[in-house]
C-alpha cells in the first residue's frame, strides 16, 4: 500500500500551481505571455496594402540635417506626399514645444485642413496642451479605462488645426514587451483615443467615439460608420504582429507616389535616433505598434482572449495536477515521461490550432508547470552546483562585463573554460595627460586614486553598454574585446562606436575635472579586427580570461601611434574595411608596425560629419597620393591648406606630416618605394 506521505509533496505542489494560476502571479503571467509570443511567432508576415511608411533614415538625416528638423522640412514632406496622392498622413511624434528653428508657421499651414493626424502622449506630469476627444457611453466604462496622470499634447497652433490628435503610448506587459494597446485612455474625466482609432475617426469624418461597458468591464468600442471593435475589459486589443509595410525614405520624395492612396506614417529609423520597442516577434521601431494596430483594425483580425479561456485554463491546470499526482508514485519513470510529453504536446497543439483557426490566445504554460513538478527533484540536485558556478562567474566577471554578458556566461560556462579561435575586435586605450593631473594632487594619493578610478569607470561603462569584455587594466591603460566570449556579428562596428563613446565619456569626465580645478585629460585608443585565441589562461593558482594573437599585438601598436599622429582614435585596416560605410574616416598612413614587414592602412574616425568635410576629405586623399608619388613639396602645401579643416582636430596630424615630408625630401628612396612608413618603435 502507498503511504499517504508519498502523495503529500506532489499534492501540495499541484495545489500551489492552482493557487499561482488563480492569483496570476509574476511567474505564471510571464509564462503565459511567452507562450502567447510563441503563437505569434508562427505567423508569416503579410504586406499591408493600406499603410505605408516614410522613413526618416540615415539618408534623410544626411540630406536634411540633424534631427529634430526645422518643422518647415516636415511641412514640405506633407505637401509632397499630398501631391503624390497619399491618404491620411500621420506624424507619430511630439510637438509639445515651439520650434527653436522657427518652422511652426509652415507646419501649421500644412496641418490645416489636410487630414493630418499628430501625436500626444500620456505623462506622469500635469496636462499640457492635451486634446481630448469625447465619447458616447453605454454603461460606465470610466472605471475600466487605462489612466494616465496627465497628457502631453501638441502646441495649440498644431492641436487646433490638425485633422486628429492620437495617443502614441502603448501598454507594455510586465516583461517590457508590447502585446496590447489601449484604444481609449483617460486623464481624470477626459478621454483620449489611441492614434490608430483616431486615424479611422478622421477617415470616417466622425467627431467622437462610442463605448459600451457592463459590470465586467468594457465590451466594445466603435467609430460611427465603422465596424464594432471588440476589446478586453480595459478597452485594449491584442496586437497581431504579422504586418509589414512599404517603406520610402524621406530623402527621396520622387518615390512618394509608391504610397499613393495609403495612410502614410512618418517613422524615425535612423540609428541612434529611432526608438526601439520589444514585440513578440522581436525588436521593432517605435512607430510600428501604431501602424500594426491600425492594420489590425482595418483587417478586423485582432487577436482574441475569449471570455471562457481563463476558466478552461484553470480547469486544465487542475486536471493536469491530478494526473501528475496520480502518476508520481504509481508509474515507471518512462511512463511519467511519455505522459508528460503527451499532455504537453496535446495542450500545445490545441493552443496552436485555436490560434491558427480562430486567433484565440490560450495559455500553454500549464505543461511547463507540470514538467516542473516531475523534474523538481533533479532540479534541486543540480541547483547547488549550478548556483555556486554562477556565483563564481559573477565574482570573476562582474566588473569586466555587462550584466547581459555575465548572465550568458553563467548560462554557458563552456564559453570561458574551453579555448577557441575566433575573429574579434580588440581595443587598447591609454590615458593622456596623467603627469599634470598627478602633479595637481601633490601628496594626496587618496584623491588621485579616487579620480583615476572615476576615469576608469567612465571609459569602462561604454564597453559594458556595448556588451564588450574588459580583458585587463594596465596602469592607466585598458584592453577590451568585442565578439568574445559572446558573439556579436557586427563587432567591428560595435568596437568603433564603443571607441567614440569612450571619447565622449572622457569629455564628460573632464567636466568633473574642471569643476574640481584639475587639468583635463585625454585618451588615445587603437582598434584592430582579426583572429584571436580566447579562453581562461594562467596558472592553476591564478588565471583569467584573455585574448592572444597577432591581431592583439597589432591593436596595441596602433594605439601607441596615437601621440605620433596627433589622433585620439586609430582604426586598423581590417576594422576599416568592415565599417567604412558606417563612419566618417580619414586615412592616416600606410604603416608597417614594429616587427612587421608588410604595411597596413590605418585610419582615424571622427564622431560627426559636416558637409564641408567631404571636400576636405578628397583633398586629404589627394595629399596622400602626392606623398606616395614622392611629390613632397606639393604634399606639404596641401597639408598647410588642410591644417585648419575638420574643426582643427587634425592640425597636429598635418604638422607631423609636414615634418615627415621634409625628412623624406632628404632621403634617397628606393625605386620600389610605395609610401609605407616602417615604424622603428612601438
Amino acid at each position: 500500500m502507498i503511504r499517504i506521505t508519498h502523495w503529500l509533496f506532489p499534492l501540495l505542489t499541484a495545489c500551489a500551481i492552482l493557487f499561482f494560476h488563480y492569483s496570476n502571479n509574476f511567474v505564471v503571467e510571464t509564462l503565459r505571455l511567452k507562450s502567447f509570443d510563441l503563437l505569434q511567432q508562427q505567423d508569416e508576415y503579410v504586406l499591408s496594402n493600406d499603410i505605408g511608411i516614410v522613413t526618416i533614415d540615415e539618408a534623410s538625416i544626411e540630406k536634411y540635417g540633424q534631427w529634430p528638423w526645422n518643422r518647415g522640412v516636415l511641412s514640405d514632406i506633407i505637401w509632397q506626399l499630398r501631391e503624390a496622392g497619399a491618404g491620411i498622413i500621420v506624424l507619430p511624434m511630439l510637438f509639445s514645444e515651439d520650434d527653436r528653428l522657427g518652422g511652426d508657421s509652415y507646419l501649421q499651414d500644412a496641418l490645416t485642413d489636410n487630414g493630418v493626424v499628430i501625436a500626444q502622449t500620456g505623462s506622469l506630469q500635469a496636462n499640457k496642451n492635451a486634446v481630448p476627444r469625447g465619447v458616447a457611453m453605454i454603461g460606465d466604462p470610466m472605471p475600466w479605462l487605462f489612466e494616465w496622470p496627465g497628457m502631453l499634447g501638441p502646441i495649440p497652433a498644431f492641436g487646433e488645426v490638425a485633422g486628429g490628435v492620437g495617443v502614441i503610448n502603448t501598454a507594455p506587459e510586465i516583461d517590457g514587451v508590447i502585446r496590447r494597446v489601449p484604444l481609449i485612455v483617460k486623464v481624470g474625466t477626459e478621454t483620449y483615443p489611441n492614434i490608430a482609432v483616431e486615424i479611422i475617426r478622421v477617415a470616417t469624418g466622425k467627431p467622437s467615439y462610442q463605448i459600451k461597458a457592463n459590470a465586467g468591464g468594457i465590451e466594445k468600442i466603435r467609430v460611427p460608420g465603422y465596424p464594432i471593435i471588440n476589446t478586453d475589459p480595459n478597452g485594449q486589443i491584442w496586437i497581431r504582429w504579422n504586418k509589414q509595410f512599404d517603406q520610402v525614405s524621406a530623402s527621396n520624395p520622387a518615390d512618394f507616389y509608391k504610397l499613393s492612396g495609403k495612410v502614410v506614417i512618418l517613422g524615425v529609423t535612423a540609428e541612434g535616433i529611432g526608438s526601439i520597442i520589444a514585440s513578440p516577434k522581436g525588436s521593432q521601431y517605435s512607430y510600428t505598434p501604431s501602424a500594426t494596430t491600425l492594420q489590425n483594425l482595418l483587417d478586423g483580425d485582432s487577436i482574441q482572449r475569449p471570455f471562457w479561456a481563463y476558466l478552461a485554463e484553470l480547469t486544465t491546470t487542475a486536471v493536469v495536477g491530478i494526473i501528475i499526482v496520480a502518476l508520481a508514485y504509481m508509474a515507471p519513470y518512462w511512463i511519467i515521461g511519455i505522459s508528460i510529453l503527451a499532455i504537453g504536446g496535446g495542450l500545445s497543439y490545441g493552443a496552436l490550432y485555436a490560434w491558427q483557426q480562430y486567433l484565440y490566445l490560450l495559455d500553454v504554460s500549464i505543461p511547463i508547470l507540470a514538467l516542473l513538478i516531475v523534474g523538481l527533484h533533479a532540479i534541486f540536485n543540480r541547483f547547488i552546483s549550478e548556483y555556486l558556478q554562477k556565483m563564481e562567474i559573477k565574482k570573476q566577471f562582474a566588473g569586466y562585463a555587462s550584466p547581459t554578458v555575465v548572465r550568458m556566461l553563467q548560462e554557458n560556462p563552456a564559453l570561458i573554460k574551453e579555448g577557441m579561435k575566433r575573429e574579434v575586435s580588440i581595443c587598447f586605450s591609454d590615458l593622456r595627460g596623467f603627469t599634470p593631473l598627478g602633479e595637481s594632487f601633490g601628496d594626496d594619493v587618496k584623491g588621485l586614486t579616487k579620480i583615476m578610478n572615476g576615469y576608469m569607470d567612465a571609459i569602462t561603462q561604454p564597453v559594458l553598454d556595448m556588451d564588450g569584455m574588459i580583458i585587463k587594466y594596465i596602469g592607466d591603460a585598458s584592453m577590451h574585446v568585442h565578439n568574445a566570449p559572446i558573439e556579436d556579428p557586427h563587432h567591428p562596428r560595435t568596437a568603433v562606436q564603443c571607441g567614440l563613446d569612450m571619447l565622449k565619456a572622457v569629455e564628460t569626465f573632464n567636466v568633473r575635472l574642471k569643476e574640481e580645478g584639475r587639468p583635463p585629460v585625454g585618451m588615445g585608443a587603437g582598434i584592430n579586427t582579426g583572429l584571436g585565441y580566447l579562453g581562461e589562461m594562467g596558472s592553476t593558482q591564478r588565471h583569467s580570461y584573455d585574448v592572444l594573437g597577432d591581431s592583439v599585438s597589432t591593436a596595441a601598436r596602433i594605439e601607441s601611434k596615437c601621440k605620433e599622429y596627433g589622433c585620439v582614435l586609430l582604426i586598423g585596416e581590417n576594422t576599416y574595411e568592415r565599417t567604412k560605410d558606417d563612419f566618417f574616416y580619414l586615412k592616416i598612413d600606410d604603416l608597417a608596425v614594429k616587427g612587421k614587414s608588410v604595411g597596413i592602412g590605418i585610419w582615424t574616425v571622427l564622431d560627426d560629419e559636416k558637409p564641408a568635410w567631404r571636400t576636405a576629405k578628397r583633398k586629404h586623399e589627394e595629399m596622400h597620393e602626392l606623398y606616395r608619388s614622392q611629390k613632397f613639396d606639393e604634399a606639404i602645401a596641401s597639408c598647410k591648406l588642410l591644417h585648419n579643416h575638420f574643426d582643427g582636430r587634425m592640425s597636429g596630424y598635418y604638422d607631423m606630416w609636414i615634418e615627415r615630408c621634409e625628412y623624406m625630401k632628404t632621403q634617397k628612396l628606393p625605386k620600389d618605394w610605395n609610401g609605407v612608413f616602417i615604424a622603428t618603435t612601438k
